[in-house]
Parts: C-alpha cells; sequence; structure tokens
C-alpha cells in the first residue's frame, strides 16, 4: 500500500524521452516507482488524460526578501515551480551591516522594481552574515524549496562601504576579503555567486549599480573560491563592452575552477548579431574544457505599460509628472479628461525622467514599431496587426494616440513591447537559442519587475506555447521543453535529488491537464506589505502541485501545505 498513487497520467519523466502512459507511486517523500501499474494507494490521483511531470526547477528568480516573510512565493508557487532560485544579477540582501539596510533595499527597488515600502516592512533582517542569512530562510515555512546565491553588489557594500557605491577600484585586500566571505557562503550552502555589469542596472538616482565597472581582477578573485567545491557555478549579467575579453576570461574562469560559468543572452536591436557570436564564444570555450553556458528567456525580455502600470508610453512626458504619483485610480481619471490627453500628447520628454530611467525601459516607451495591445488571449508573439503602428495607419490616428486611448480604456488594459527577443517581430531566434545545448531556459525573474513585468509564469509558457499553441512557426516537443525546466536546470547547479521522476529522487511533481492548461491576464493586486502594488498572474490547469510528496496546490488552490524548506548545496 503506497501513501500516493497518481493514476493512469502521461508521464513526461524530465529526461527527455517521449512521453509513456503508466503511474506513479510516492511513499515518504520520494517516488517509488514510475510507470507501469503501481499497487494500491492511501490517496490516489485519477490522472486519465492528465500529464504528470516533475515540479519546474526556476533558477532565475528574485525573491530574496520576499521569501523571508511570504511561504506562498506566488506567483511561481502558482505555474507549478517546486524549486526557485534567487541571488540572481548580483542583488541581494547578505551580507549587509545594519546601516546599509536602506542601500540594499534601494539597490532591489531600483534594479529589480521591488516596492521599497514593501521590502522596508517585510525584510526583518536578522541577519548579518550571508551564513545567517541562510539561517533565516531556514526558519521560514514555506511551500516550496528555495535556494539562494551570493550576491556581488551587497558584498561588495559590505566589505567597501561608501567606495563600493562610488564604484571605486577594489584593493587587493577588498577582493581577498570579498573571496573569503563568498568561499563562506559556499561553505554554508550557496549556490554561487553572481555579478552585474550592464546598464540596464542603475540606483534609484540613476547612477550605475556598485559592482558595474569592477575590474576582472576582483571578479576573478572573487570566483577563485570555487575551485574549493565540487558545487557552485558564477553567473553574470553583462553588456560586453569588450565582448572578446569578456569571453576570454570567463572561459580561462571557468577552465581553472572546473565550475560553470553562465551569463545572459538576448537578441537585442542594438546589436542583432550578438547572441549568436556570444554562443559561439561559448561553443568554443567548451571546446576548450570550459564549462561555460547560457541563461535564456522562452518568450520576449518586454514590458507592459499600463495606467496602473509602473510605466506608459507617456511616463516620461513633462506633463505627465504631475500623475506620475498619484494612485492608479486617480491616474485614471485624469488622464481621460480630454484637456490632460491633448497635453500630454503634445508634450516632450523631461530630462530628468528619461534619465531616471535605464536604456532597456527608455526603449520600452520609445518603440511604437514594437509596441502592441495586450488582450486576455496573452499573446507573446503577437503579429503586427496588434502594433499601435499599424492601429494608427487604418484609423488615421498616430500611433501615440492609439496608445493613449487603448491604456485610458481601464487599468486592466496594458501595452506590451518586448525590447529584447524580438528584433524580426517573432521568436524564432528565442527558438534557437531554447534549443542550443549550451542554454538553460531561465530568466522569469520571479518576485521582480512588480509593476512592468510578470515572467514568473514562463514555466507554463513554455508548455502553452512551445509545446502546444504556436502557430507563426516550428513548436518545441513537449518532453524537450519539460526537460528543460527539470533536469537540465536542476543537473547545472547540482540539484541531484530532483528535477526527474525516478525512484529514489524527491516527489516534487506536477499532475497537469495540459490540453486545459491556460495563462490567466496580468492583474494588479495591492498585497505586498505595506500594502505594495504588484502585477500577478495565475494560470488554470495545474490539477496537483506536489512538493515531497504533500500537495501543496489543488486546482490552483493552496492546501495549506508547508513542506518546502531551504535547499543548501552540497547537501542534496
Amino acid at each position: 500500500m503506497h501513501e500516493t498513487v497518481i493514476r493512469g497520467g502521461t508521464i513526461a519523466d524530465g529526461d527527455g524521452g517521449a512521453p509513456y502512459t503508466g503511474d506513479l507511486a510516492i511513499d515518504g517523500g520520494r517516488i517509488t516507482s514510475v510507470g507501469g501499474k503501481a499497487g494500491p494507494g492511501h490517496r490516489e490521483i485519477d490522472a486519465d488524460g492528465l500529464l504528470i511531470a516533475p515540479g519546474w526547477v526556476d533558477v532565475h528568480t528574485h525573491y530574496d526578501g520576499q521569501a523571508t516573510w511570504d511561504p506562498i512565493l506566488a506567483p511561481s508557487s502558482w505555474h507549478g515551480v517546486t524549486t526557485a532560485m534567487f541571488g540572481n544579477c548580483g542583488v541581494g540582501f547578505a551580507p549587509v551591516r545594519k546601516e546599509d539596510h536602506q542601500e540594499l533595499i534601494d539597490l532591489m527597488e531600483a534594479i529589480e522594481e521591488i516596492p521599497g515600502t514593501a521590502l522596508a516592512e517585510g525584510v526583518r533582517y536578522d541577519w548579518e552574515s550571508f551564513p545567517e542569512f541562510l539561517d533565516a530562510l531556514d526558519r521560514q515555512p514555506r511551500t516550496i524549496d528555495v535556494a539562494a546565491q551570493i550576491a556581488h553588489n551587497p558584498l561588495r557594500v559590505y566589505v567597501m562601504g561608501e567606495r563600493a557605491i562610488r564604484r571605486e577600484p577594489a584593493t587587493a585586500e577588498d577582493i581577498a576579503t570579498m573571496r573569503d566571505l563568498t568561499e563562506e557562503a559556499m561553505a554554508a550552502g550557496a549556490f554561487g555567486f553572481t555579478t552585474s555589469r550592464t546598464n540596464s542596472h542603475k540606483t534609484l538616482t540613476g547612477d550605475f549599480v556598485p559592482g558595474r565597472y569592477s575590474e576582472v581582477e576582483e571578479l576573478v578573485g572573487i570566483g577563485s573560491c570555487l575551485a574549493k567545491f565540487d558545487y557552485g557555478a558564477f553567473g553574470m549579467n553583462s553588456d560586453f563592452d569588450d565582448e572578446e575579453g569578456e569571453l576570454a576570461w570567463v572561459a580561462d574562469l571557468a577552465r581553472k575552477t572546473g565550475r560553470p560559468v553562465w551569463f545572459l543572452i538576448v537578441h537585442g536591436a542594438r546589436d542583432p548579431g550578438r547572441w549568436r557570436r556570444l554562443l559561439d564564444g561559448i561553443h568554443a570555450a567548451r571546446e576548450t574544457g570550459a564549462p561555460v553556458a547560457a541563461q535564456v528567456a522562452c518568450r520576449p525580455v518586454g514590458v507592459l505599460l499600463g495606467v496602473g502600470a509602473t510605466l506608459t508610453p507617456f511616463s516620461a512626458r513633462e506633463a505627465f509628472q504631475d500623475l506620475r504619483d498619484l494612485p492608479p485610480e486617480e491616474r485614471l481619471t485624469r488622464m481621460r479628461d480630454p484637456s490632460v490627453r491633448e497635453r500630454i500628447l503634445k508634450s516632450g520628454n523631461s530630462d530628468a525622467a528619461m534619465d531616471r530611467l535605464s536604456p532597456s525601459r527608455v526603449r520600452a516607451i520609445t518603440m511604437w514599431h514594437r509596441m502592441y495591445t495586450f488582450g486576455p488571449d496573452v499573446d507573446y508573439e503577437p503579429s503586427e496587426e496588434r502594433c499601435v503602428e499599424t492601429i494608427a495607419a487604418r484609423s488615421n490616428r498616430t500611433a501615440e494616440e492609439v496608445a493613449y486611448d487603448y491604456i485610458a480604456e481601464g487599468l486592466d488594459r496594458f501595452l506590451y513591447c518586448p525590447v529584447s527577443n524580438y528584433v524580426d517581430g517573432n521568436l524564432d531566434s528565442t527558438r534557437e537559442l531554447l534549443l542550443d545545448p549550451v542554454t538553460l531556459s531561465a530568466l522569469s525573474d520571479g518576485g521582480a519587475h512588480c509593476g512592468s513585468v510578470v515572467d514568473a509564469s514562463m514555466p507554463t509558457y513554455l508548455l502553452t506555447h512551445w509545446a502546444r499553441d504556436r502557430s507563426r512557426g516550428p513548436r518545441i516537443p513537449l518532453e524537450t521543453v519539460v526537460k528543460a525546466q527539470t533536469s537540465e536546470t536542476a543537473d547545472f547547479f547540482g540539484l541531484s535529488d530532483r528535477g526527474r521522476l525516478a525512484p529514489g529522487l524527491r516527489a516534487d511533481v506536477n499532475v497537469i491537464d495540459y490540453e486545459g492548461l491556460k495563462i490567466h491576464a496580468p492583474r494588479l493586486v495591492q498585497d505586498l506589505p505595506a500594502g505594495g502594488q504588484r502585477l500577478v498572474q495565475g494560470a488554470d490547469g495545474y490539477v496537483a502541485t506536489i512538493v515531497a510528496g504533500e500537495t501543496v496546490f489543488e486546482n490552483g488552490e493552496h492546501t495549506g501545505a508547508l513542506p518546502g524548506r531551504l535547499v543548501r548545496a552540497g547537501r542534496t
């Protein structure tokens, strides 16, 4: 008699093989049999006509703060994620001195667009060191598992203080101290180190983040400690200012430490050929024995623009500045005033407002040829028929007028601007990136960009769009997209006890109505601490999500079970 039997489903086991029909049995939080006919269970789930898959392992989220107060970790947990890793992009909350608490909150608000008021109320800061941060995470009851990486920006501020904020070069002593603290974090269970070298990451005052121009010697010096471990990775978000040089030191670090080095790749309009060059660089590095990889997104890296969102297409205009800090409902009322509409449409951009925005946000509010109406069908590969310029040409209006009138219809109206991965007006290049063997499907940014992005639904999008629904080009086999967010992500970070449906492994399982799986339209809620606002996006079709053998969600509803825990690297 098994504790739980999932009976008669279509099993995609995470290894990439063709799906097959059978039962799955669970006992003591572990999978005890897969396929064939299992014996009876104290609890049985009828999965006839349903898909059985491993729980999704999402390795690029930003729940660093939310994980300290929120046991649910929605929206990711709504989308079948059973393990979420944070500490990405060089931002986090440890190590930290008391006098720098607000500095790290401001950095997280500026870079990852999480309301600072919510972080100030929600993050208790009952830690200083990174090991103490892990202990704090360990104490929090939770639905799903979490894992953490140590981030460069808080580490640099902790060691260098104001010199880090002024982006001064690190001394040899600074580097040695940062290396020792990273080693300490790794020994305590961190899954790696991450940094940011991109102009897209700015502070609230418009300055670059502390680690933006760190010397290669600093990064290599910190990363060298990874050689002492048989787990952990070095991650980076970079603009590749010196493309050849960056690829060279990345490959050298990977070879010398024997640990993976990964960075982000997107298909951007400013240099449309870069994504291919970077992929070629990774393949070349691997030929020399360097374990280099890339994290890629399964849909455009884009921004939702709306009256209640962080940005509208008019956010930088002089006449809009009076509306910028109003509550969404009041802003909507004002924007519906014909005189306000006329004034905003005729207004020019404010230099100060433009300076506050990152380059990608500037593009998002000015790329009229890549701005699309976004309806309840949740189309992330929109055709030109939805482009505001196309609609303007049909209706004898300007693109600005079309955009303004569309978002002024209500707080549930959004325009979608795919900043990256949509250079050609389709997702063909994204498909190539997803299928390349040196890439990992990631970049959901769960928990981040609360007012303009809600990409935590990416795990569901992989199944619905790429395996089932895509009509504008080739799809990807179901077993491939399941593998991409289970065994591939788990194996890369050494999560050896999950990511597959196999006897002896942790019973993290999704039971899915595959044909009925559907992503909801984004909606605005005020459910963060201090009434903080965020966009959320649910889904239909997750019949059951199981963590360590316990059902945490049934048909989209939390069961109250809290079997999740902190996962420490080297201990799975």
